[in-house]
């Protein structure tokens, strides 16, 4: 039986989502990314943190948090809303790269990892399943790495993935605590990492009520499902590939920022997002193989509609030449003046109709 799963409404083709589709599927790295458009800081929210004791402050204003850069004390300065006047008076007075400044700046980007000067740089989606659209929405996240400071860009503010690094910041002792900005930068980008598999679990929940549909529901609409499921599967894989490359460039990097004993973590970061490649990939082939399965229940289907007409078109061809033959308006055939002739050859008809559905059954041809 048809598992009793709620129903994926298909999103209309003006769909909110579709903008933030086409940033990935019309990048042009000759043009380059397009610029943000104007916006404003909406919130900026600060951690600074010794192991036994943690400030925790917010505010609108973006020159709260140049107080915070020198100090002893490791920080995390979250600022939520890019506006470029801010974005450029945080850079100039942090000394941070202006290409960084312009990465920060642009939307439509892949994930890199860059190295300038005192910094390091990473650049990655972080991704949010809309269970109400049934769809998959994205936001650029920048993250730099300074001496005992991380400093994160988010383009909204209503939503991200930290709260769980919020967590363990107010907690004495923590490791997160224990540990320098390195550690910091690297529990952000471990779950950023650990979100993408919440959206495969989606995903999955997902193309397990396709293989259902497909088996009881063989129509259009279910192929519609099917196709648009696997652009927001493309859409994902091609998001989240080059994260790959970003851990890379940091555990092969060199840079004093990163303590040696913080590079087994960016290792196991590693291993989560090939893992999260390969499962999607698993996904894309059994989205393939759902679409396969699909297009055999039409043929099945077309072909029992077929065998059911050739068996209607075979039966009723004898009763046709029958009645052809005794249609034809010849003036003396024998048995046309034949008193019971009407009757003789209506259950003629019928003896020979009767015959060949026997003869049908026991050849198994229906």
């Amino acid at each position: 039986m048809l598992k009793s799963k709620s129903i994926i409404p298909i999103p209309d083709v003006l769909n909110p989502f579709k903008v933030k589709k086409q940033r990935i599927m019309n990048y042009n790295p000759v043009t380059g990314p397009a610029s943000r458009p104007p916006g404003r800081c909406e919130k900026v929210t600060i951690f600074d943190y010794t192991p036994a004791h943690v400030t925790e402050s917010a505010g609108e204003d973006h020159r709260m948090i140049f107080k915070y850069i020198d100090t002893p004390e490791t920080t995390w300065i979250n600022v939520d809303g890019i506006n470029r006047e801010t974005v450029h008076e945080i850079c100039i007075k942090l000394g941070i790269h202006f290409l960084l400044e312009e990465d920060i700046m642009s939307i439509g980007q892949r994930a890199k990892m860059d190295e300038i000067g005192a910094h390091l740089f990473a650049l990655l989606p972080m991704a949010y399943y809309n269970v109400e659209a049934a769809a998959i929405e994205y936001e650029q996240v920048s993250i730099v790495f300074g001496k005992n400071y991380v400093i994160s860009f988010q383009e909204e503010a209503t939503r991200d993935v930290f709260d769980h690094v919020r967590e363990k910041l107010r907690i004495d002792n923590s490791r997160i605590r224990s540990a320098g900005a390195d550690y910091l930068g690297y529990s952000l980008l471990d779950v950023i990492v650990d979100s993408y598999f919440l959206i495969l679990d989606k995903l999955g929940d997902r193309i397990e009520l396709m293989e259902d549909l497909v088996q009881h529901q063989p129509n259009t609409r279910t192929l519609a499902r099917i196709n648009y499921l696997r652009r927001e599967l493309l859409l994902f894989k091609r998001a989240i590939n080059p994260v790959r490359d970003l851990i890379n460039g940091f555990m092969k990097s060199e840079s004093p920022l990163l303590d040696e004993r913080t590079m087994k973590y960016f290792k196991d970061v590693y291993d989560h997002i090939i893992q999260a490649n390969d499962l999607a990939e698993n996904y894309r082939e059994a989205l393939l193989n759902v679409q396969e399965q699909y297009h055999t229940q039409i043929n099945l289907k077309m072909n029992e509609i077929m065998k059911v007409l050739a068996v209607v078109t075979t039966l009723m061809a004898p009763l046709t030449l029958v009645a052809g033959i005794y249609g034809m308006n010849f003036e003396y055939m024998p048995e046309l003046h034949t008193r019971d002739g009407y009757y003789v050859v209506l259950g003629a008809m019928v003896l020979m109709l009767v015959g060949m559905i026997i003869f049908f059954r026991k050849r198994g041809w229906f």
